[in-house]
């Protein structure tokens, strides 16, 4: 039974070990983490809704997920074809290209749900 918990214990620890890296490694994984941090703030700020709180979770835990997503495809990429591949290139493309639309699709949903805050709170100042 132990075996089974270390087991579970090291999933989670190289879990944690690859969002680390993609943190540390990628630019674009840090401006998402910025983004994040301030789509937090202005929930809190704004005092969203449960649905919204649980929408823009949704939302960032898609855009985060898909840029992890992304490093792991690239990493391999480089592995497998160090040298110029027009098919690796477009592997590379599809990848940024999914980031791309989950960051879209953030930012609609994001869009959405602080809009009528925003104009409310300007229509008040």
């Amino acid at each position: 039974m132990e075996s089974y918990f270390k087991k579970r214990y090291n999933s989670f620890k190289f879990a944690f070990k690859g969002i680390n890296s993609a943190v540390r490694s990628e630019p674009h994984m840090r401006l998402h983490i910025l983004a994040a941090i301030g789509v937090i703030l202005a929930g809190i700020i704004f005092r969203v809704t449960k649905l919204e709180w649980c929408l823009l979770a949704g939302s960032i835990g898609l855009v985060i997920t898909a840029e992890i997503f992304n490093t792991a495809i690239e990493t391999l990429t480089n592995l497998v074809s160090p040298q110029h591949n027009p098919l690796a290139g477009k592997t590379k493309d599809l990848a940024a290209a999914a980031v791309l639309v989950a960051a879209i699709t953030a930012a609609i949903v994001g869009t959405i749900v602080f809009l009528p805050y925003l104009l409310d709170y300007l229509s008040l100042a």
